[in-house]
């Protein structure tokens, strides 16, 4: 990946190796945000309007402070000054936004108002469903994720993912899978998870504890439109083993499908053919919004 000079804190531009904060920043001590990781494709944010809705409303879960400010129509005009000012704007990029608890203070903080930051990184070509071969994931058992309301928030607070990064680099899968305290099925280090069994399609439920994800949203809308039918429930990991075909979402790759876990191989027929169904159907939206 390339990076970029800039970044945005706080409504300026600073050089990326410049010093921003101090070590009593809330977000580096205690994890105390938020962030949102982004797609700028053709001059825009991919997904756009799901992003800035699930920050407004993690924003509120932590009692953060200024979440109506970071409207889609903050955001895009931010991340584009800040493509501009790197000279990225032509390019496929990743955006994070991340968003933290300002001030200092403990555990109790000495206020509930917001900062931010943006930062952007060249992307040096489209990861998914039309350009690989196939992911070999395993399950990432040591730790379970809880599951409550903060766990559907994408967390400054990413220990969890962290150690389940390290398992699979040190084991080189492409990626793991999260279990949660009951033992089933949650999401993996980086996507949310979709399993074809018995000619259905089912993902973890946002009860079951997953991340509330952007591009997950996009497809049960897409599904409902089209009368698609998507069950979110509680999935046994034993599934895996008798899947048809397993495929990930995040909002940077959009669909990735799984090959194989641990002896059983995946087709992806079907779920390239929902993909393929799927982006026609937001090509369509991208039409009609650019006629109104």
């Amino acid at each position: 990946m390339n990076q970029s000079r800039f970044l945005d804190f706080n409504g300026r531009f600073h050089h990326t190796e410049e010093a921003i904060f101090h070590a009593t920043n809330r977000g580096f001590r205690y994890g105390d945000g938020l962030f949102e990781t982004m797609r700028w494709e053709n001059r825009d944010i991919q997904l756009l309007n799901y992003h800035a809705e699930r920050l407004i409303k993690s924003m509120d879960i932590l009692k953060i402070e200024g979440g109506k400010l970071f409207d889609s129509t903050f955001i895009r005009r931010r991340v584009t000054s800040l493509l501009e000012k790197n000279q990225l704007i032509e390019n496929e990029c990743r955006i994070r936004f991340s968003v933290f608890r300002d001030g200092e203070g403990l555990y109790t903080p000495q206020t509930n108002q917001s900062a931010y930051i943006i930062e952007v990184t060249k992307l040096d070509k489209k990861i998914n469903v039309n350009n690989q071969s196939g992911l070999i994931i395993d399950i990432f058992s040591d730790h379970r994720k809880p599951q409550n309301s903060l766990s559907n928030i994408k967390s400054s607070n990413a220990i969890l993912y962290v150690l389940a990064g390290a398992y699979r680099k040190k084991h080189a899968f492409d990626d793991v899978l999260l279990i949660n305290e009951s033992g089933f099925l949650v999401e993996s280090s980086s996507s949310n998870i979709f399993v074809w069994y018995n000619g259905m399609l089912y993902t973890p439920a946002l009860s079951e504890g997953c991340v509330d994800g952007v591009m997950r949203r996009s497809i049960l809308d897409f599904a409902k439109e089209n009368e698609i039918e998507i069950i979110e429930a509680q999935i046994n990991p034993q599934i895996l083993n008798e899947a048809e075909e397993i495929f990930l979402t995040n909002a940077v790759h959009g669909m990735q499908c799984v090959l194989g876990y641990k002896k059983k191989r995946y087709f992806n027929r079907l779920s390239k053919d929902l993909w393929q169904k799927y982006e026609q159907w937001q090509r369509k939206i991208a039409e009609e919004a650019k006629s109104l």
